[in-house]
């Protein structure tokens, strides 16, 4: 696989759970690979030297996801060290999950900082700094099209969100020929989700198939976008959720 041959990637958020398997799907398939972590700087080491091991170049930056200027000057640093810009994933988000009588402003303010301003501010530090022909993926969730559960408003709005700017940003770059997807995930077996956590019988439940979905099958899907095959979609939302919004 070679499909993205000496291509430059930046992954926010890619030290862990779907966002380090990105980044090495990405690196396997021939991307020089950049990621982003703010708390994880083991796992981070980890996953560059799981891309080196591949024979790509791998950088791993600390950047609070929540600091709009830091996450523009990680974008920034990420072009430097790579030598260019050519696939920009937003993956890093965060959760807070309850009833909208609970939550309180500083909730609020925290998952907007890092879903929306964060991923609006990598992704126009990105702009000027992609190549003609790149891509934009941005990670958004199952739960923007359909909530199935209570105490999900707060993280419903924040992904619906990236829906607009995706589509927003599909008019604004096509003429570059950057395209601009939203990957919807379900169910993902994470560490901030796993498959045998309290929530997930429920979760489950709710699913056409009988499990939850691996960090390696969606990152399968953003390399998919991210490749040649993927050149003539843009504005769209790519679904991958084991049936969750059937």
């Amino acid at each position: 696989m070679n499909e993205l041959q000496d291509l430059k990637a930046l992954v926010t958020g890619g030290s862990r759970g779907i966002g380090a398997a990105t980044a090495i799907a990405l690196a396997e398939r021939g991307a020089d690979v950049a990621l982003t972590y703010n708390n994880s700087a083991d796992a981070a080491a980890k996953a560059v030297k799981e891309i080196e091991a591949l024979g790509r170049r791998a950088f791993a930056l600390e950047v609070d996801a929540a600091d709009a200027v830091a996450v523009a000057d990680g974008v920034q640093r990420a072009a430097d060290q790579l030598g260019g810009l050519d696939i920009l994933v937003n993956n890093a988000g965060v959760g807070a999950i309850g009833p909208i009588t609970e939550l309180t402003l500083a909730d609020l303010d925290r998952v907007l900082a890092v879903n929306v301003r964060g991923v609006y501010a990598a992704t126009q530090a990105a702009v000027p700094l992609l190549s003609d022909g790149g891509r934009v993926i941005h990670l958004g969730s199952c739960a923007a099209g359909r909530v199935t559960s209570p105490g999900m408003t707060l993280y419903a709005m924040s992904k619906a969100a990236l829906v607009g700017l995706s589509k927003g940003l599909a008019r604004e770059l096509g003429s570059r020929g950057i395209t601009s997807n939203v990957v919807q995930p379900g169910p993902i077996d994470t560490d901030m989700n796993p498959a045998d956590g309290p929530f997930a019988a429920a979760q489950i439940g709710d699913l056409a198939l009988d499990r939850f979905g691996k960090p390696a099958e969606v990152a399968a899907a953003i390399a998919f976008l991210a490749g040649p095959h993927g050149a003539y979609m843009t504005g769209t939302e790519l679904t991958i959720d084991g049936g969750h919004t059937a």
